[in-house]
């Protein structure tokens, strides 16, 4: 493999990185389980600190940490298709990262783009598709997948050293997932909220949008 100083291959998180869709399904957890309201706080809490996991693993840590009760497999696929009908049309309103129009553009005609999200695949390949931005991307993995296989996976298929993919992401989850892959990881910080990545190690950019990832990129793609 050719060793340079060129990011070869962009990964980018979907929710809050492309589209400034991470509201939408905070509200859907608390749409959700608006059922126990006792306990709705603490859900979305942990949905909150969770951000870049599967919903299907919330499910699963909710039912058996803060509900403290079994989830039955028809209880499970009760929520999995209500989650789905409350985030569905919310995602597919929402608006662009700011740049990531233009982004999306400009840098698919100089390196490979692939989405990697915690969203079930094929939800996810059916948002793409609806927003016209599937021609941007050479591959998009989500659900049932974790992140850190779906990026050793992109890696493999472009024949890249881990230092030349960069894994772009919002959350800790998504930091950690680029650690033990392996690769560089750029930041992007909600504007108005704290940096969570303050002092860690292996984070190669801090942007607030995706024109600051532009900015951060130029000479550093081919």
């Amino acid at each position: 493999m050719a060793r340079d100083n060129l990011f070869r291959a962009i990964v980018l998180d979907f929710d809050g990185v492309i589209l400034e869709s991470v509201g939408v399904k905070t509200e859907a957890f608390r749409t959700l389980f608006s059922d126990v309201p006792e306990h709705v706080d603490e859900i979305v809490d942990h949905h909150r600190e969770n951000t870049g996991v599967s919903r299907f693993d919330k499910f699963r840590y909710i039912y058996a940490h803060i509900l403290n009760r079994d989830l039955s497999d028809r209880e499970f696929d009760r929520l999995s298709a209500r989650y789905h009908e409350l985030v569905i049309g919310g995602v597919l309103a929402s608006p662009y990262v700011t740049g990531a129009e233009a982004f999306l553009e400009r840098f698919s005609r100089r390196a490979p783009l692939y989405v990697v999200s915690a969203s079930p695949e094929g939800e996810l390949t059916d948002i793409i598709m609806q927003r016209g931005m599937a021609r941007y991307f050479r591959g998009i993995f989500g659900a049932p997948r974790r992140k850190v296989d779906c990026i050793r996976v992109i890696r493999e298929q472009e024949h890249r050293d881990p230092p030349q993919v960069l894994f772009v992401g919002d959350a800790l989850n998504d930091y950690r997932a680029a650690r033990e892959a392996g690769v560089p990881f750029a930041a992007r910080v909600h504007p108005g909220e704290p940096d969570p990545f303050t002092g860690k190690e292996g984070i190669v950019a801090v942007v607030r949008d995706l024109e600051g990832l532009g900015r951060f990129l130029e000479g550093r793609v081919p």
